[in-house]
């Protein structure tokens, strides 16, 4: 249940995220804010990991973890110039339901790349946030 609470956590975030974003992009260029909110969540990330102690574990990490967590990293940074650059030109109530198409996608992509299961139940799921993301857009 801990992941749950986690995830449910996470969506909170993510949705103050788009709006504190939006708010703050306000007269600031996409790509600078993105680099400002990056530091920020370096600066996070790095306090996280001296608090748990869990720096030493950094040369652990195998080669092909370090291969993927910075291609990764790269798609995560990709992403958010995206988004912001979308934030500063559109409205947010339309921004964000198309860039939580990336669930969809993230389903089809585990079930090619990673064997996931793809079952009814998902196909379903998947027309209904494609078909919800239309509506709330259009």
């Amino acid at each position: 249940m801990t992941w749950f609470i986690l995830a449910l956590l996470s969506a909170v975030f993510a949705a103050l995220t788009s709006i504190l974003a939006k708010i703050g992009i306000d007269g600031v260029p996409s790509n600078l804010a993105t680099a400002v909110r990056t530091v920020v969540v370096v600066i996070m990330a790095w306090g996280m990991v001296f608090l748990t102690n869990t720096q030493s574990g950094i040369l652990e990490i195998s080669r092909k973890s370090w291969l993927f967590l910075i291609l990764s990293g790269l798609a995560t940074g990709a992403s958010w110039l995206c988004y912001y650059k979308a934030l500063q030109l559109g409205e947010a109530s339309k921004i964000v339901p198309i860039d939580k198409l990336s669930t969809v996608i993230t389903i089809v992509l585990a079930f090619v790349f990673l064997h996931e299961a793809f079952t009814y139940k998902s196909l379903i799921g998947c027309i209904l946030i494609t078909a919800g993301t239309l509506i709330m857009v259009l």
